[in-house]
């Protein structure tokens, strides 16, 4: 194979890599100031993915113009989530949060099941066949266009957290939970604004990733899983880190689905992130506890 193929590969598994983190970023950010392991994130994701289909469907409305609704959608449903149901469970043992979450992404699963069925369903965009031709790389528009959201959503992101009085509070209840309190702060109603804010970012990930794959409702637990493999890989609880994993395992899957098959680019991320748990416990840019 040439060295354009390669290239062309590259770029492809780079571009689905951003959209990649950019999903595991709201996992990360979750489990870094609530504390709590969302096991429901994938699921979650389908229903943005739904979501985007049911509208582009009805009303042929482009995933790229509802990106914005769509993740305020999904903050809502996270932050009633959070506040109504996960609040209580934050000081129970994690075998009962472990319980809740898988229970509620069995509920989304097979409620998405009963409404849509089994059978995959596609958005065909004005731009689903269009490409960009870059040298000898060719870039395909849809990705190109999920990988520029999703950096987007990744940049605004950052600034929240780090410009605004509501992002340096979420950051003071992640650093020291007891201090937060003893300031004053509303930990209950920031812990929901953060796993709103976790819910957001996936919606905006679900909503990108619609583009460039079809849907189904058991796409749910495989992007749960891969959601942890990239978290784990750039570091459980690191934004940066979820990024650098995203892309990462975006670039394993599909060198891999070039030199062997598609059905082989799970095995590999496992690799990836076997490698890094023997090499590098805490992540690629995790901090390691004392």
């Amino acid at each position: 194979m040439s060295l354009a193929v390669y290239l062309n590969v590259v770029v492809a598994g780079v571009l689905t890599g951003l959209v990649y983190g950019l999903m595991a970023l709201g996992l990360s950010v979750i489990f870094g100031v609530v504390r709590i392991v969302n096991f429901a994130h994938g699921e979650m994701m389908s229903i943005a993915m739904y979501i985007a289909v049911v509208l582009f469907a009805a009303f042929h409305l482009d995933p790229l113009v509802m990106l914005v609704p769509i993740a305020a959608v999904m903050f809502v449903f996270g932050y009633v989530l959070q506040a109504g149901l996960i609040n209580p469970f934050i000081t129970r043992p994690e075998h009962s949060q472990f319980l809740l979450v898988v229970a509620l992404a069995l509920i989304i699963v097979n409620t998405l099941l009963i409404i849509f069925g089994p059978d995959a369903q596609t958005i065909q965009t004005s731009y689903a066949y269009d490409s960009f031709q870059l040298g000898p790389v060719i870039v395909d528009a849809s990705k190109a266009y999920a990988a520029a959201a999703a950096i987007v959503v990744t940049v605004a992101l950052f600034a929240f957290f780090r410009f605004t009085l509501f992002g340096k509070a979420i950051r003071a209840c992640a650093d020291n939970y007891t201090g937060a309190l003893v300031i004053g702060l509303d930990v209950k109603r920031l812990y929901a604004l953060t796993f709103g804010i976790g819910a957001a970012c996936v919606g905006a990930a679900g909503t990108m990733m619609s583009l460039i794959t079809d849907v189904t409702p058991m796409l749910g637990p495989a992007y749960t899983l891969l959601a942890f493999v990239i978290v784990i890989t750039g570091g459980l609880g690191s934004m940066p880190g979820a990024l650098v994993g995203g892309v990462l395992i975006g670039l394993t899957e599909a060198i891999a689905g070039l030199l062997f098959t598609p059905s082989a680019k799970t095995m590999f991320s496992f690799a990836i992130l076997v490698l890094v748990l023997l090499l590098r416990p805490q992540g690629i840019l995790g901090k390691r506890t004392a």
